[in-house]
């Protein structure tokens, strides 16, 4: 798909930066995937841009083939001339962009902070004493995250407090990543969402005019498909010891949400796994999740996939490997995986209900201001069990909250999921009063149910309307 969607926010900004009439540098983050270059080029393509992405060849060589980009926009008639040093490349493209709006791009910036420990001493030279008087508008963008925050935001960094803006660049939601498959139902839509994560790359990778199971077949469940062996490529660039992370992701994926949990399961000492932890919560690869309304309670604290890509692949792909391998993939697909698709939907339905929640109340969609969104478990004290409620969002100004329950089944939400769903009334903190329930369904409600929606503080959402509504 060659269509630009979303970003809308991103690009505003972007435009507003290069609108002003001095320098500016925007740095631009987020893991690998995500759309960050793919964003960049949608800004700079009716621009005077040079754009260039590192790579981890050395100083040199990058030198040669930035400098070659440089020459290619300012200079083509000077083509077989080569730049020296990096000061020299760097002086080239100062002094044209002094007179003219001029964007320059320095993508996987780490990649040359690995070629050139100097290069962000270098960078603050030049934008102090040559550049912060012209037109140059500078991006730096980079895929880890950890360097891109500690070495170039961070307090530390040569380059500190030079930033005129930054940009975290996240997954698409739910709503934008509908978009990549405009001709599929919501039920389709929602899947999509869930095997991707919202990634850009793996979104773009999708054809509606296949059905979906051809897509999911053809991505995860051959051995050329792009996602069959991308967690294993994410985590190798990412981190040196793979099989850990491995480990730990494997852990969770089977249950595991608790430290000494995953510790134990990854067959790893606990300290090794809270700083594995540390650094997949910093890819957003794992979240770690605190009960609402009792963020301070640190028993209750989980550890869950963010990336529901990840999440489903540990469910699905180690399992069906040797199918795959022997190209009979598809066969164990259609007996094994599809079968269990509305299972792996739970969780991802419940974040598009956490999202429509948190919307719908700060535009004021819902009985009281939500700010905060999400998940409740614990001891339901009557019933002397445990417990969750799948959604809760919090005004915490007005001190109210509103309820919701997720269902995403064949079946409709019925009397007694009603009832049950009551019945949690009085188990978040007695500091918020109660003000709206809302029941979400993948598959509608009983008449008995549609009745309820008579009263005030009940909403009932399908998932019509949560691919329908308009934010």
């Amino acid at each position: 798909m060659n269509k630009f969607i979303g970003r809308k926010t991103e690009l505003q900004e972007l435009e507003e930066r290069y609108d002003s009439s001095d320098f500016q540098m925007t740095v631009i983050y987020g893991r690998r995937r995500i759309g960050k270059s793919t964003l960049i080029k949608e800004f700079i393509k009716d621009k005077r841009a040079v754009y260039y992405t590192a790579t981890k060849a050395g100083i040199n060589k990058n030198i040669e083939l930035w400098g070659k980009r440089a020459l290619e926009i300012f200079a083509p008639e000077m083509g077989t001339l080569s730049f020296q040093t990096i000061d020299d490349l760097l002086s080239f493209l100062g002094k044209h962009s002094e007179e003219e709006r001029t964007v320059v791009v320095i993508d996987e910036l780490p990649y040359l902070a690995e070629s050139d420990k100097s290069i962000l001493s270098v960078l603050q030279n030049y934008i102090d004493n040559y550049w912060m008087h012209g037109q140059m508008f500078l991006i730096l963008c980079g895929s880890s995250v950890s360097f891109m925050e500690n070495e170039v935001l961070g307090e530390k960094s040569p380059i500190f407090g030079r930033r005129t803006s930054q940009i975290k660049l996240d997954a698409f939601d739910y709503l934008e990543s509908a978009e990549f498959v405009p001709a599929y139902s919501y039920e389709e839509k929602a899947i999509c969402y869930g095997i991707t994560g919202g990634t850009a790359k793996y979104l773009a990778m999708l054809d509606d005019e296949k059905s979906l199971d051809e897509n999911i077949v053809q991505l995860f469940f051959k051995k050329t498909g792009y996602l069959y062996e991308e967690p294993n490529n994410l985590l190798t660039q990412e981190f040196r010891n793979v099989s850990t992370y491995n480990d730990i992701i494997s852990a969770i994926a089977a249950g595991a949400n608790k430290v000494n949990e995953i510790a134990d399961k990854a067959h790893v000492e606990q300290s090794m796994a809270v700083h594995a932890l540390q650094n997949l919560i910093a890819t957003d690869i794992v979240l770690k999740e605190n009960a609402i309304t009792d963020e301070s309670n640190k028993k209750k604290v989980q550890y869950i996939l963010k990336d529901s890509m990840f999440r489903f692949w540990y469910k699905f792909v180690p399992d069906g490997m040797g199918a795959i391998e022997l190209d009979r993939g598809e066969i164990y697909y259609h007996n094994v995986v599809k079968p269990k698709i509305s299972e792996f939907m739970g969780a991802v339905f419940e974040e598009i209900c956490k999202h429509y929640t948190l919307i719908c109340g700060i535009e004021g969609r819902l009985a009281c201001f939500v700010t905060t969104v999400g998940k409740w478990w614990g001891t339901h004290q009557k019933k002397r069990m445990t417990t969750d409620i799948d959604v809760v969002g919090l005004d915490k100004i007005a001190k109210k909250a509103v309820l919701g329950e997720c269902k995403y089944r064949n079946e409709p939400i019925d009397k007694k999921i009603y009832e049950e769903f009551r019945e949690k009334d009085g188990l978040i903190s007695k500091e918020y009063k109660v003000v709206q329930y809302v029941l979400f369904s993948k598959n509608g409600f009983t008449e008995w149910v549609l009745e309820c929606n008579e009263r005030d503080d009940v909403r009932l959402v399908g998932l019509e309307e949560l691919y329908g509504i308009d934010f």
